[in-house]
């Protein structure tokens, strides 16, 4: 078993979408983002990515496919098949087990559709027991601004999501709310510590709109 985060450097894109971009969908060179995850492909191994849409579907992976699965959770229980999450603000949510592992797109409407318990329960279902989450780099507490709407509307279903910007306007500490929902399942969890939004070497879609995504890679 073992896990890696990216971060936006050591690949061959440029401008706003310098340098490892692996998302297709950004406005990249295709053709660079490819040699990207090629060129991740040659550190981790054949790597599975999902068409991302905030929804809260997860797709069991049995072998690695040119066609991305429509879905924002990835679980196999199949050692040597990898699974990726892209972000670039959202929570990449990695779950292990000694028989399975998820990859998990947590952003605000994941929190609230439950996205990362559909992947728990996958998992379980085929056999996992002892679950443990890593939470890597995402936006913090202090810089996720929201509406007062938003705020009441997140809050109202995960209150530890509470926060303050450093201005003492309404914010979303979602990575604080994920971690209570996943203790409350039992799961340990651990974080790759760094906020997109202040660390230059992550991408950000809050900071810059335009942008490329880096990924959580999870593999047994």
């Amino acid at each position: 078993m073992g896990f890696r985060f990216t971060n936006r450097t050591g690949g061959v894109s440029t401008g706003a979408f310098s340098s490892l971009n692996l998302a297709l969908h950004v406005g990249d060179d295709p053709a660079l983002v490819r040699e990207n995850r090629e060129i991740l492909g040659s550190q981790v191994g054949l790597h599975q990515y999902m068409e991302q849409v905030h929804g809260n579907r997860t797709v069991i992976i049995e072998a690695v496919t040119e066609e991305p699965p429509t879905a924002d959770a990835l679980v196999t229980g199949i050692p040597g098949v990898a699974l990726a999450v892209m972000v670039a603000d959202c929570i990449p949510l990695l779950l292990t087990s000694k028989v399975a592992v998820a990859a998990v797109h947590v952003g605000r409407k994941g929190l609230i559709n439950d996205v990362a318990l559909n992947a728990i329960s996958a998992m379980r279902e085929i056999g996992a027991r002892e679950i443990s989450a890593i939470m890597g780099p995402s936006i913090c507490g202090r810089c996720y601004e929201v509406s007062e709407e938003i705020f009441a509307e997140v809050t109202a279903l995960h209150p530890a999501a509470a926060a303050k910007t450093l201005s003492g306007t309404p914010s979303l500490d979602l990575p604080a709310a994920l971690e209570k929902v996943l203790l409350a399942e039992g799961i340990s969890v651990s974080f790759e510590n760094g906020c997109t939004a202040e660390d230059s070497n992550l991408f950000s879609y809050r900071r810059d709109g335009v942008t490329g995504r880096q990924a959580g890679i999870v593999w047994l």
